[in-house]
């Protein structure tokens, strides 16, 4: 299985991939904590460093990047600084004629700020507008994001819930990449996953299917995690869905009835956060060029395995995964 996932990675410098939806910039600040605050019950973090990454879709792309596929992106963005400062981020991450960032004026870009203690988050604050785009905005959107269904051989969407993906905008994308016959990946947000009908494949959280179900099935793994997801499908009319299940990996459940469960094979699980982003590009990237969901999905496993072994917002190289494919073969053998 390990050898076959390493062949699907010689052949993912071939893919192109449209990744739409919410982008955002990941900001984190390194410290120690020092104390506890005289003022509050909380640790006084002496700052140490401070860094900026593409975050939601923008992750998406460097993780496009990272792997050697093409990314072509489309999101929205606000008037403002941040949005150049994202811009310069991802320049180097983007194909040529990528439809790029649409700029609202009536809305921030959306930055996350993480405060890391040692290599524990201790707090998060996010600045963002979740208010639903305009029509003008949606319209410049999808003009602009339809010209790259030409080119693309798989579609990411990602919702984040940031008012870019109204029922327009994602019933547009989705029916895009049906009528050009691309695969889409759907990382989703909320409880309304009627909207995400026509996907090839949706990829929740557990959490994510818990409110989706309105179970709590947040430490659910097995039969009992498959029915949930089944059910999730059948009230959808759901083709494909994919539970990341953090450090624990994740379970596949195809449409033809199949189901199997992944392990992440981490070496060291120190943070988990955008490792949803890169199983979502891992497996769009994959479907580009033909590979099944079973395959990009143990690629997705490997890749993922590399992400949580690292602190903030990170990508999987080439060279790490097959790092840690040595090291996951060498492990299975003993």
């Amino acid at each position: 299985m390990f050898r076959n996932s390493l062949a699907l990675l010689e052949r993912l410098p071939d893919a192109y991939v449209l990744a739409a939806g919410d982008v955002m910039l990941d900001r984190f600040v390194y410290g120690e904590a020092v104390r506890l605050s005289p003022e509050a019950p909380v640790p006084v973090v002496e700052v140490r460093r401070k860094t900026w990454t593409p975050g939601g879709l923008g992750n998406v792309v460097m993780n496009l990047h990272a792997l050697g596929a093409k990314a072509l992106a489309a999101g929205v963005v606000g008037a403002d600084a941040k949005a150049d400062a994202l811009r310069n981020l991802l320049g180097g991450a983007l194909t040529d004629g990528s439809p790029g960032f649409i700029t609202d004026p009536d809305r921030p870009t959306t930055v996350k700020t993480r405060v890391i203690a040692g290599i524990q988050q201790v707090v998060r604050y996010d600045e963002e507008s979740t208010r639903g785009v305009g029509p003008a905005v949606e319209e410049a959107y999808m003009e602009g994001a339809a010209k790259s269904f030409l080119r693309a051989g798989a579609l990411t969407v990602s919702d984040y819930g940031k008012g870019l993906l109204t029922p327009k905008v994602i019933s547009f994308l989705l029916a895009k990449a049906l009528e050009h016959g691309i695969p889409s990946v759907v990382d989703p947000k909320g409880e309304d996953y009627e909207r995400y009908r026509g996907a090839t494949l949706v990829t929740p959280n557990r959490a994510e299917l818990s409110l989706a179900l309105g179970t709590d099935l947040t430490r659910a793994a097995g039969e009992r995690l498959a029915e949930g997801g089944r059910e999730l499908m059948r009230r959808h009319g759901l083709e494909n869905l994919l539970v990341t299940r953090s450090e624990d990996g994740m379970t596949l459940l195809l449409a033809c009835g199949k189901t199997l469960h992944l392990p992440t094979r981490a070496r060291a699980v120190f943070d988990v956060s955008g490792a949803g982003d890169t199983v979502v590009a891992v497996m769009a990237a994959s479907l580009a060029v033909g590979a099944s969901l079973a395959e990009g999905a143990s690629l997705a496993s490997l890749a993922a395995g590399v992400v949580v072994g690292k602190v903030g917002t990170a990508t999987a190289s080439p060279e790490e995964i097959r790092e840690w494919t040595a090291v996951a073969e060498l492990a299975a053998a003993t």
